[in-house]
């Protein structure tokens, strides 16, 4: 017998079957997470080992998501999904190139001066940090001071010429870039074909819950990428405009930073904001700084309470701490292609997580309530 009588008179479990229960339940839990902690590492190994593949594959999934609107809708014009594919990706493509050619080349001529700049407007916060009425003792600022400007004058030839250097592993930028318009227009051309198949592969059952999953990541990728660029211009739009207004020299090349920038929510928008602040201290004076620093915070504010809010979905949010973490995990792995990347990773595997939790509240109850699959007619009939 493994019941005896309580001192209050209430029949209960021994104590060492209890124990040993829950022994084995930490057990199992505890392999649970060993294997799935296993299997992400082989998963972070194969992707570094097969960057090269891995990176244009990344890329036009995010490419295609952005592109996938504008395709379906020439689908529905009557052209066939080549034509309507290609359509969608060489206009992209000119607005892309376009873009490039007018921008980038005076945004990598303005680097050196950009980051002179910003190595003197270090040097300006650091002796007023000196002076009163905060005074502090140089061995204080000087180490975390040499380390900026460090990091300011070894970014200069990254920005003007290493920006894509997580992708110089596929053997150049040219060849990246062309698997990733091929893998593209693939995608854009035979996505529709991909949920059948994959109900064939699998079955009815599983093949439901993987398009529902990919559906909804899906969505989910392709309105991060819209509504971030959207917002990343809005910043850049207003940043650049009041630059100009105040006479900040730079102001494309800041208003370039900072719409890049908005790609990496929290870390690019603050340094962004810092490097106009630096340049308009050193060039304009401390007043103009402080003016570039409000218009900084007031469009930093639009766009957290209300840009954000109103256009992304609610499926998107992310804690900030989330985000932080994934930033910093992806630059630190891949550099600056893995920071890019590392929040439409993190936001796909949200929506993994939360639809694993729908499914599991789903087939789930409380003691003596009946789950959705043990409810009868009459309990149907009274939800109904």
């Amino acid at each position: 017998m493994t019941g005896q009588s309580a001192p209050n008179g209430r029949t209960g479990r021994d104590r060492g079957d209890l124990i040993g229960q829950g022994g084995l339940w930490l057990a199992k839990w505890s392999l649970i997470l060993v294997s799935v902690s296993a299997g992400a590492w082989v998963v972070g190994w194969l992707i570094a080992a097969l960057w090269v593949v891995v990176l244009p594959v990344l890329l036009a999934i995010i490419v295609a998501t952005v592109l996938w609107p504008p395709t379906r809708s020439i689908m529905r014009v009557g052209l066939p999904p080549a034509a309507s594919a290609a359509t969608a990706l060489v206009v992209f493509s000119l607005i892309v190139v376009g873009v490039v050619t007018l921008i980038v080349p005076s945004v990598v001529d303005s680097t050196p001066e950009l980051v002179d700049k910003a190595s003197d407007g270090v040097s300006q916060v650091q002796n007023w940090l000196k002076g009163p009425p905060v005074n502090l003792q140089d061995e204080q600022i000087d180490t975390a001071v040499s380390t900026i400007l460090e990091r300011l004058q070894d970014s200069g030839a990254a920005i003007a010429s290493g920006v894509f250097s997580g992708v110089s592993t596929a053997g150049s930028i040219l060849i990246t870039l062309t698997l990733m318009l091929v893998l593209t227009f693939f995608l854009l051309k035979d996505g529709p074909k991909f949920a059948p198949w994959l109900h064939g592969m699998t079955g009815s059952r599983v093949g439901r819950h993987f398009a529902e999953v990919l559906g909804r990541m899906w969505v989910t990728l392709g309105g991060f990428i819209r509504t971030q660029a959207v917002v990343s211009f809005i910043d850049a739009f207003f940043i650049g405009l009041g630059l100009v207004l105040l006479g900040v020299p730079l102001a494309l090349a800041l208003a370039t930073i900072t719409f890049i920038g908005g790609f990496i929510p929290i870390v690019g928008a603050f340094v962004a904001g810092a490097l106009a602040v630096l340049v308009a201290l050193v060039a304009n004076g401390l007043t103009t700084a402080l003016i570039v620093l409000a218009i900084v915070v007031v469009v930093q504010q639009l766009e957290g309470d209300v840009l954000q809010p109103v256009m992304q979905s609610r499926s998107m949010n992310l804690h900030p701490a989330i985000v932080l973490l994934a930033v910093t995990g992806g630059a630190s792995v891949f550099g600056i292609v893995g920071a890019f990347l590392a929040v439409p990773a993190a936001a796909v595997a949200a929506v993994l997580i939360r639809y694993l939790s729908e499914q599991i509240d789903l087939h789930s109850s409380e003691p003596g309530q009946a789950g959705p699959d043990q409810a009868g007619p009459d309990q149907d009939a009274a939800n109904s």
